[in-house]
């Protein structure tokens, strides 16, 4: 059975270079979508030998919309494929994955997606890069959804009807549900599948990605009224209310008031630093990104607040970056 890889980015330099690198001679087929990069990624992807499909600059840019072209560029070119794996720009691929990947949906018929651990190249960098690989490491075995790095059956994206391209973030998620709802199962095999180049250092950064990883709750959740329930509850309480309560009681009360709601905080800092002390994480390491989870409810609120904007004006969903 054939394998196609669809890579797919925006500016992202030497991490293309390096995602096309890993793929060369392991995938069947190799294509590379581009969303309206500068950087000469373009270039560098034909030099690779991977097809080109270069996204109308009419219509916004979404990590959906690229997957979908990158699949609809197979059947354009007659290329018959089983499989697809999709890769983000900034990723490579893990040596031994793509036909580990393979065999695992050779073996099981009823599997629509499988997906392994994606892992950051530069962990220790920054705190950023540390909460993301920290993010991306979950147990192996069958799972409801997972992250952009997955190898799908090219009859469960045909049945699911592939990602939707108005969603900005979390479009894996959906595209999840979507896929679980056609009747596939899908795994997480306990294998490494992709190397991740986040390049976060800076704090503007990593609250641009909160913003980004709200928008995604919103809208998700909007689609999937059943789905990102307990996130939005949580971003809704500590990201609005609980603000709202300070500075009300600052203004109407006493200065008391905002320090109860201090208290709150930091309540729910020592509750999550304990819980990432549980799953592995130092308990230094731990008390640091308890720092940043407790306080990307703000941010993630922004995101939440900024879809529902678009939503109320009918404006188009258009991509936050973070890099």
């Amino acid at each position: 059975m054939t394998v196609a890889a669809v890579a797919i980015g925006r500016n992202e330099g030497e991490r293309l270079e390096r995602c096309l690198a890993s793929m060369q001679g392991v995938a069947d087929v190799l294509v590379y979508v581009d969303s309206g990069s500068k950087d000469g990624s373009v270039a560098a992807a034909r030099a690779a030998g991977a097809e080109v499909v270069e996204l109308d600059m009419s219509q916004p840019f979404t990590a959906a919309r690229a997957r979908n072209a990158g699949f609809e560029a197979l059947a354009e070119r007659g290329m018959a494929v089983d499989f697809v794996q999709f890769v983000d720009g900034d990723c490579a691929l893990v040596e031994g994955w793509l036909p580990a990947a393979r065999a695992a949906l050779e073996a099981d018929e009823g599997l629509g997606i499988v997906t392994g651990w994606r892992s950051e190249i530069h962990r220790d960098a920054s705190i950023y890069n540390q909460l993301c690989d920290f993010e991306w490491r979950r147990p192996a075995g069958p799972i409801l959804t997972c992250g952009g790095d997955m190898m799908v059956r090219r009859l469960a994206f045909e049945q699911a009807g592939g990602f939707d391209p108005t969603v900005i973030a979390a479009e894996d998620d959906e595209f999840c549900v979507r896929i679980r709802g056609k009747g596939w199962k899908m795994e997480r095999l306990p294998l490494e599948m992709t190397r991740h180049d986040a390049a976060m250092t800076g704090f503007g950064q990593w609250w641009q990605r909160a913003v980004r990883s709200g928008h995604g709750f919103a809208q998700v959740g909007w689609l999937h009224p059943e789905y990102f329930v307990k996130e939005r509850k949580r971003v809704w309480f500590y990201g609005f209310v609980l603000p709202v309560i300070a500075v009300l009681g600052l203004l109407l009360v006493s200065i008391l008031v905002p320090l109860l709601v201090l208290g709150v905080y930091g309540l729910n800092w020592w509750r999550t630093s304990k819980g990432l002390v549980r799953e592995g994480l130092p308990a230094a390491e731990a008390r640091r990104h308890a720092v940043l989870i407790t306080l990307s409810k703000i941010p993630n609120m922004l995101g939440m607040l900024t879809f529902h904007w678009r939503r109320f004006r009918g404006s188009a969903m258009r991509i936050i970056e973070y890099k």
